[in-house]
């Protein structure tokens, strides 16, 4: 990084929601001191428990609002096993005074670094001091009489609670995926719809419809996004997000999207037709366009 000092945000940022953001913001906000930025994290896949929910977010997803909506300009992300057998110096020595030239740190009250995580802010000080950085513990935020976490927000997730989650998220749960090509089936019966698949280790929303927003081409239009797992042939049995939007027509195979959820609209269900099927969408666009 040459001789350019920086602002270095610590922590995993799992959904990177307002709790998050206020430790984002204390690095964003040393960009009037002359500092460069930064956080320091790892890629979801690297840290999630088998047998866990699931993360929040992919890399990808949360580098994007890292870089477009808390104003960090940098963002290292390591496998964690990269670093994961560290003693905390060396990982204050080598890392953040090294290879981050950091003036500046922040982080959470409970963050903990070193090998066995052996090491929490009163160490990250103490380090601070010996290769010339200074460290700022930000506070838990509360929102609605709540402690904000990743896990609190896994929940309301998987309840299909879009409108709670956004609170605490501090913007609706976004999808940014590549759009892959499926069975065509909506382009028969008037309806094309984009698909995104969600990778293995990724949380994924409570199976149903919603009302959605879609960014595409530079523009934001109404939408609606059915959230399951299609029996087909082309998906395997793997959970997908599959959006109409309304008003849209082009070509998106291949390229990332973005789908904001709103609000949950109804379980998924089984229809006995195609004209079934087809009035069940007309009336849940409906109902998109009346909530968005």
């Amino acid at each position: 990084m040459g001789n350019q000092k920086t602002a270095v945000a610590l922590g995993i940022f799992d959904g990177v929601h307002i709790g998050h953001r206020a430790v984002l913001s204390a690095a964003a906000d040393r960009r009037a001191d002359g500092l460069e930025p930064c956080t320091f994290t790892f890629p979801p896949e690297s840290t999630v428990n088998k047998g866990a929910e699931g993360y929040i977010y992919s890399q990808s997803e949360k580098s994007a609002i890292l870089s477009d909506e808390c104003g960090i300009r940098r963002v290292i992300s390591p496998d964690f096993s990269e670093v994961c057998g560290m003693d905390g110096e060396s990982f204050a020595r080598d890392i953040l005074c090294g290879e981050l030239n950091a003036a500046f740190v922040c982080c959470g009250n409970d963050f903990r670094f070193g090998r066995g995580a052996s090491c929490g802010i009163e160490e990250l000080r103490r380090y601070g001091k010996k290769y010339d950085f200074s460290v700022m513990a930000v506070d838990d935020v509360y929102c609605c009489g709540e402690r904000v976490s990743s896990t609190l927000i896994r929940r309301l997730i998987a309840d299909g609670d879009m409108e709670r989650a956004a609170l605490f998220l501090g913007a609706p749960y976004m999808i940014l995926k590549d759009v892959s090509r499926g069975a065509q089936l909506g382009r028969t019966i008037g309806f094309p719809t984009a698909n995104q698949l969600f990778p293995e280790g990724q949380l994924v929303p409570r199976f149903g419809v919603y009302a959605s927003e879609t960014t595409a081409g530079g523009r934001t239009y109404s939408s609606i996004t059915d959230v399951g797992v299609k029996p087909t042939v082309s998906y395997g049995g793997t959970p997908l997000a599959e959006t109409y939007i309304h008003g849209f027509s082009g070509d998106l195979y291949g390229s990332p999207l973005q789908i904001r959820l709103k609000c949950f609209i109804r379980p998924e269900m089984r229809f006995g037709s195609v004209d079934e099927l087809k009035r069940q969408i007309n009336a849940d666009i409906e109902s998109a366009i009346n909530i968005l």
